[in-house]
């Protein structure tokens, strides 16, 4: 979350202490165990003004020509997927402007070779959990016996792939300062944690955050790159052995001494990794969070696209293999200031890989809390920044944002490397955005964006985005229609954390004037998420990873509203990766040509190993399918393919 420092430490400082006094007493008396506050008491108006925004949206859906006639319902309870999110207290009970509150990853993989898509959830303060689908929508933790938990670290981001092409994807994870590890899949449902074997064990451990699989050099291997992001933290540690938060982290990017540079690893084989940044001119540093890539002139070499959660995100061109080329400039003049989440993907079946990059911290400004506190409407989500109104920005950090998209941008690809930004013109602005999964959810050929968003405590409430594809046109809000939002009974808010208020909470702002344990209230937010069919219907689900929070798994029931005509897609490279990352592949289906990059990027802070999935409409059945492997070889399937095949594709050597 971005603030400027002087308001995020007044609202530490002061902020709680006002709202300590106006605090709304949900359970009392002398027979109570425990005083429940909400500090901000305003959950009426919240659940009122949501349910006034259901009511517009689906009176607005009459006039859009995408199908939206399906509903996700949240099946977390009967999935059996039984995990919490656990921040660290300077995220919660000690609430302070540190970047531990941008959360955590989650990501997806077939780990077993069952034929099921398996997830893993990543923690901060506890164990990371691995869930193995049993089918039909059910799950078990299989985390102690697979050998993947996390114990320890404070975890943030989780990417499979598969390493050393032997048709297992592995899992690498990283975390703050508490190292990152890299578990290899021994089959059979086990892992090994090869990390120092690896040589991705580091002196001094980083503020590690995204981490992307991808073959820079083509040689058939898939390198890594890990997103640092800046000494955000000082040495000394609170409970459960995270480091405390500097008082002015989030002016840290102010600071050069302060910034940590990203890692390109080149994989040797054999399960080892070098280091490689400096021999491939891929030192980047810049407050970043996550990153993903794209080849977008079918070269086989990608292109890596770096976001910046402060200041302009980097793009770096590959000079065939050689090196790494920042091509920011001339490409993306303009990026937005405080990016979060980013995924290339084409919008409008023109064949060119657009890009939809999410901004969070713009969003954080004053002003913009402000009147966020107070305006649940759909217009003000839908606004960009007011950050040149707000005067708790100074000269410094407005200099700074001058050429900056104050938003999330939407760059329309226009060929022979050239883009516009019309984020506006299509649709794209949501408010407090993290990152962003794409998936054909209503499987007509068009990809959707389900974005999370939210802040949790101590901020209010905030929706979660569906934005549908209405024919390549544009996107249309679509979360109260399909469900998403309001979320199931009607559930906004939690207790949060729990104070000591007679003890060694005394002298916390909440506190005030009480005895005895006290539980604060806060609201729900999400962070990352997956999309997959995680019950073998046809139709793709949701699963989410939670901020303090269980996850929701949103089923979709589009299958019993229409026939799901689709296909399914998994890539086994042989010259090329294993998990042919970095192909692309192209379905044509009439008129139509469906076109989607392989980089497994599957939400914010994660990377999945999952098949690409392509939504026919009302098509029976692809016309021809055409793989561009990262070797350069063009493979091709002329014969029709039958709607509802699962597909694999093995590389032609």
């Amino acid at each position: 979350m971005h603030l400027p420092t002087s308001f995020r430490v007044r609202l530490r400082a002061s902020v709680l202490t006002q709202i300590a006094i106006g605090t709304t007493l949900l359970a009392t008396g002398p027979a109570a165990e425990k005083q429940v506050i909400n500090p901000f008491g305003r959950t009426a108006e919240t659940l009122r003004s949501l349910e006034e925004n259901r009511a517009r949206q689906v009176e607005a859906a009459k006039s859009w020509s995408t199908f939206h006639d399906f509903r996700f319902t949240d099946r977390a309870d009967e999935s059996g997927i039984r995990f919490d999110h656990h921040p660290v207290d300077d995220a919660a009970k000690n609430y302070m402007a540190v970047h531990y509150d941008h959360g955590n990853g989650i990501a997806a993989a077939d780990i077993d070779g069952d034929g099921r898509t398996d997830v893993y959830l990543v923690d901060q303060l506890g164990s990371s959990r691995l869930f193995r689908n049993l089918g039909g929508g059910k799950f078990e933790d299989i985390t102690d016996s697979a050998g993947v938990g996390t114990a320890g670290r404070i975890g943030v981001a989780a990417s499979f792939a598969d390493i050393d092409n032997d048709g297992r994807p592995d899992l690498f994870v990283t975390s703050v300062r508490t190292g990152n590890v890299l578990f290899h899949n021994l089959g059979g449902g086990r892992f090994e944690d090869i990390t120092a074997k690896a040589g991705l064990s580091v002196k001094r451990a980083a503020h590690s955050s995204g981490a992307v699989f991808f073959d820079f050099d083509r040689d058939g291997l898939l390198d890594l790159f890990v997103v640092n992001v800046g000494a955000y933290t000082r040495n000394e540690k609170g409970r459960g052995g995270f480091f405390l938060g500097r008082v002015d982290a989030f002016n840290g990017w102010q600071f050069p001494a302060r910034g940590e540079q990203s890692v390109l690893y080149r994989n040797l084989g054999g399960g080892r990794f070098e280091d490689v940044s400096s021999k491939m001119g891929l030192e980047h540093r810049g407050w970043s969070g996550d990153a993903t890539f794209c080849d977008l002139d079918l070269d086989g070499y990608p292109e890596l696209y770096v976001a910046s959660m402060s200041g302009a995100d980097k793009f770096y061109s590959s000079d065939r293999g050689q090196r790494f080329v920042d091509k920011t400039a001339s490409m993306f003049p303009r990026t937005p200031w405080g990016s979060m989440g980013l995924k290339f993907f084409d919008r409008d079946l023109d064949g060119l890989m657009d890009l939809f990059v999410t901004d969070m911290h713009s969003d954080m400004t004053s002003g913009q809390i402000k009147a966020g506190d107070q305006d649940f409407s759909p217009k003000f989500d839908k606004q960009k920044s007011d950050v040149w109104c707000s005067a708790e920005w100074n000269a410094a950090t407005r200099l700074g944002a001058s050429n900056n998209i104050l938003g999330n941008a939407f760059f329309q690809n226009l060929g022979q490397g050239r883009f516009a930004e019309v984020s506006g013109a299509v649709g794209a602005e949501t408010y407090w955005p993290w990152g962003i999964s794409v998936a054909d959810l209503n499987a007509d050929g068009y990809e959707d964006v389900f974005v999370t968003a939210g802040m949790g405590y101590p901020m209010r409430y905030a929706i979660n985005s569906v934005l549908l594809n209405d024919g390549g046109k544009r996107f249309v809000d679509a979360e109260y229609v399909v469900g998403v939002e309001p979320r199931k009974d009607g559930r906004i808010e939690k207790e949060f954390f729990t104070l000591d208020a007679s003890g060694a909470d005394k002298a916390h702002a909440l506190s005030k004037g009480k005895t005895g344990l006290v539980g604060v209230t806060g609201t729900l937010s999400s962070r990352s998420s997956v999309a997959f069919d995680l019950d073998g219907d046809g139709d793709l689900d949701l699963v989410t990873n939670e901020w303090n929070d269980r996850p929701q798994v949103l089923v979709s029931d589009l299958g019993a509203k229409r026939s799901v005509r689709h296909l399914s897609i998994r890539l086994v490279g042989t010259v090329s990766n294993r998990d042919g990352l970095g192909a692309t592949v192209k379905v044509r289906c009439g008129a139509k040509t469906y076109t989607r990059f392989h980089d497994g990027k599957s939400g914010y802070l994660s990377q999945s190993s999952l098949p690409l999935y392509f939504g026919l409409a009302d098509a029976a059945q692809a016309d021809a399918v055409e793989v561009i492997w990262p070797s350069g070889r063009r493979q091709s399937l002329d014969a029709p393919v039958k709607a509802g095949t699962s597909l694999t594709i093995t590389e032609d050597r």
